[in-house]
């Protein structure tokens, strides 16, 4: 088990909430899957940025296989209401227990970063904030409208919890205007119980079939792992889910296991069998598809931002 030593000097386990489940078997990782260790001196500038402005990114907290590439790049996706999640979904790396107390400070530390580091597009999560009575939605808001008053031409994409029974939550974050909204939905719904037990399927896609009802023009994205034991059936009936919701982009990846405590990897999806998901998914609608082994959902974030632009301009011309 990962340990970390707290602010008291006293070791405790990455992931109490996981102590007690049997060790499973990592199964090796295939050539295809392997990236390079991160190190170059541009990512060591964006890692002391992050540091400086007291931030936390996803890219650290779920172990990104990507965040080599992306940090050379000062690409960093940021995830907001701290490091603690109040769910224990089973492929995630993020430590599980009581949050603390939201930083007030924090939208202007992100907004100061986003500038410092020159993005043109921002990437913003957060852990699962049920403890909160609006799940974190007011704060989520105001990291926003932190961002546009300092970064007025930097575009923002927000990946979200699924405030399950935050009423009037949803309307909050919407309201701010990011410009685009993401909620994954993880995996098919015959895994949620196993791997994702605090969510509701149909709840994700009524979140984000709601998204487009609140605004219209809000571009609206979701992203799945594969090698959990799905069948292919299975992914195809959920991407006829997401187009029901009117979702514009969808993300497709390989589950990676971050420890043997963790739900394990079933398989590794072959790359053309990613490639068919891609194919498949672009002739049910979506206006912009990105299928391959080390998709994730913030990976070339900004890019895909504007080639989704580019596919609703297409579309309509």
């Amino acid at each position: 088990m990962v340990t970390l030593i707290d602010n008291t000097g006293v070791e405790r386990p990455r992931h109490p909430e996981k102590a007690n489940r049997p060790e499973t078997v990592m199964l090796r990782k295939p050539d295809w899957i392997r990236v390079r260790a991160p190190g170059s001196p541009v990512y060591k500038e964006t890692q002391q940025i992050v540091r400086e402005n007291n931030l936390v990114t996803v890219c650290e907290e779920a172990g990104c296989p990507n965040i080599g590439e992306c940090w050379s790049k000062k690409h960093a996706t940021m995830m907001i209401m701290g490091e603690i999640c109040t769910r224990a979904c089973a492929f995630c790396n993020v430590r599980t227990g009581l949050p603390l107390a939201l930083d007030p400070h924090e939208p202007e530390n992100v907004a100061k970063a986003v500038q410092t580091l020159g993005l043109q597009h921002v990437v913003i999560t957060s852990v699962d904030r049920d403890d909160l009575p609006d799940g974190g939605a007011h704060h989520f808001a105001d990291v926003i409208y932190a961002i546009r008053e300092k970064n007025p031409t930097t575009t923002i994409e927000i990946l979200t919890p699924d405030f399950l029974r935050k009423e009037g939550a949803l309307e909050v974050v919407v309201k701010a205007k990011p410009d685009v909204f993401n909620h994954n939905l993880e995996t098919v719904p015959s895994k949620y119980l196993k791997v994702r037990p605090g969510a509701r399927y149909f709840h994700s896609i009524r979140l984000l079939q709601r998204v487009k009802e609140l605004d219209p023009t809000m571009f609206t994205k979701s992203g799945i792992m594969v090698g959990l034991g799905e069948e292919r059936n299975e992914v195809l009936q959920l991407m006829d889910d997401l187009r029901s919701a009117d979702v514009d982009f969808l993300t497709i990846g390989q589950y990676l296991q971050p420890t043997r405590k963790h739900h394990p990897v079933i398989r590794f999806v072959t790359p053309d069998e990613f490639k068919s998901y891609a194919t498949v998914a672009q002739t049910k609608g979506f206006l912009l598809v990105s299928s391959s082994p080390l998709t994730r959902s913030s990976h070339h974030a900004g890019e895909d931002f504007a080639m989704l632009r580019a596919a609703r301009l297409a579309k309509h011309a």
